[in-house]
């Protein structure tokens, strides 16, 4: 593809540059390792893209590419063309449009196999999408079996499948069940009517009966709200909340950073729960 009014480049451009969802409902991934993420993901792949110079990663991917099941075209463009639509300052030349799942909480709901209970991640107002990739990294390196989004009274939730939160998340977003974009208070009530204890995360220390972490039995089923990089979860959701829990610091900071703090805290419900299995 020579012309940057190709269709396919435009829908790559919207995709990655633009930082949006195609008419088809596809994001952009950029990079050699997310497309094979991506490739390995299960979800519908509407087509991958190679550069000139990016061809030198089309060995790597061909077994991927080759399964009879993909199905979809493999196109080339030239190093020019290709940096007008990369969202990188320094593109590998490979990038592909996928369709993530459309999932309903029923399937984040359920208990996969091997594990105890549901452990759910909400990420409640958390704007910074390098933020909203790093917690889902994190959650599925610790065991988590779904996500949620879902919007507060003063901001709502990066996309997980922005192409900034997507490179955060390496490729974990389209992996972990998610949904997106639920109503914060219908999720509240969902979680409570199937048996899911709610556990604030709180910004400051004074909270009223917060728990540190290794205080909370991880085994039982859980999602953790994780809220605003600034002001943390609402007042109303924290106390709506079955349980708070904060993370003791040994020196006075404002607050640890919520991707590092969602860190700290899924790592002690893995550890109690790999414990449990043994």
């Amino acid at each position: 593809m020579t012309s940057r009014d190709n269709r396919w480049l435009k829908e790559f451009r919207v995709a990655l540059r633009g930082g949006v969802p195609t008419a088809d409902g596809a994001v952009g991934v950029e990079g050699v390792r997310l497309v094979e993420e991506a490739l390995a993901s299960g979800c519908r792949v509407e087509a991958v893209l190679f550069s000139e110079s990016g061809e030198r990663h089309r060995e790597r991917l061909a077994p991927l590419i080759a399964r009879p099941e993909m199905g979809f075209p493999v196109l080339r463009t030239t190093d020019r063309l290709f940096e007008g639509i990369a969202d990188t300052e320094h593109p590998q030349g490979v990038a592909a449009l996928v369709v993530p799942r459309k999932l309903e909480m029923a399937d984040v709901l359920a208990t996969p196999e091997g594990a105890c209970a549901p452990l759910i991640v909400v990420l409640a107002g958390v704007q910074d999408p390098g933020n909203v990739g790093t917690i889902l990294r994190t959650a599925a390196a610790f065991g988590a079996t779904g996500a949620v989004t879902a919007a507060t009274g003063q901001s709502g939730t990066a996309s997980p499948f922005a192409p900034k939160a997507m490179r955060a998340s390496a490729g974990a977003a389209l992996h972990l069940p998610i949904v997106c974009g639920m109503a914060l208070g219908i999720l509240l009530t969902q979680l409570k009517l199937n048996g899911i204890r709610t556990l604030a995360s709180c910004v400051h220390e004074d909270v009223v009966g917060a728990m540190a972490p290794w205080e909370v039995d991880w085994c039982q089923a859980i999602a953790l709200l994780v809220g605003n990089e600034g002001a943390g979860l609402p007042e109303e959701v924290v106390h709506a909340a079955d349980a708070r829990i904060h993370i003791p610091m040994a020196t006075r900071v404002e607050s640890l950073n919520a991707a590092a703090a969602a860190a700290v805290v899924l790592y002690e419900g893995y550890r109690q729960r790999r414990s449990a299995r043994v």
